[in-house]
């Protein structure tokens, strides 16, 4: 599923630290749970992408789907598949949407990794939590700047009026002793 795409600038595709994301971890159905596990530790990952042969996304495997689907199981890492924990049914973005939308979607339904996948369904980047709030942190200083500034200059005649009563206050300290 997407959500809509929105202002130039705002696309993910837009960000200029998407460029320099590292590529997605991504294995087959039939890849055993134990050799997934360690393609994920050898690029300290914490899920695997699961993907066709034509790179179309199938679902993804977390490290909350082995801890909940294989370990508290008591399941065989060796004989147990990806296919047969995935999440199937997983939401992906274009890489036109908009990052704010995907921000509050991840919150709202709360997951914290995003295929971004191309028109096809081909994987073209995995976002987190992480890289969304990342994404946004600039923008937020910047408004809280501009809310700060806003705050100050309209406090100003208070801040101005306070300085100048102390200054009187101190005058007439002063021409008293």
């Amino acid at each position: 599923m997407q959500a809509g795409t929105a202002r130039k600038g705002a696309r993910i595709v837009d960000r200029p630290e998407y460029a320099s994301k590292f590529s997605p971890l991504t294995g087959r159905r039939n890849t055993t749970v134990s050799d997934a596990v360690a393609a994920m530790k050898a690029r300290n990952y914490g899920c695997i992408v699961i993907t066709d042969a034509s790179d179309r996304v199938e679902g993804i495997v977390t490290e909350r789907d082995i801890m909940f689907k294989l370990v508290a199981e008591r399941r065989d890492p060796n004989r147990v598949t990806l296919a047969e924990i995935m999440t199937a049914d997983i939401r992906m973005a274009r890489e036109t949407d908009n990052v704010l939308d995907w921000l509050r979607i991840m919150s709202n339904e709360r997951f914290r990794r995003l295929p971004v996948v191309d028109s096809e369904g081909r994987l073209q980047a995995l976002l987190t939590q992480g890289d969304f709030v990342s994404y946004t942190w600039p923008d937020l200083l910047y408004q809280a700047g501009g809310l700060a500034k806003a705050t100050i200059l309209g406090q100003l005649h208070y801040i101005l009026t306070g300085l100048l009563a102390l200054g009187l206050i101190l005058v007439a300290a002063l021409a008293l002793s």
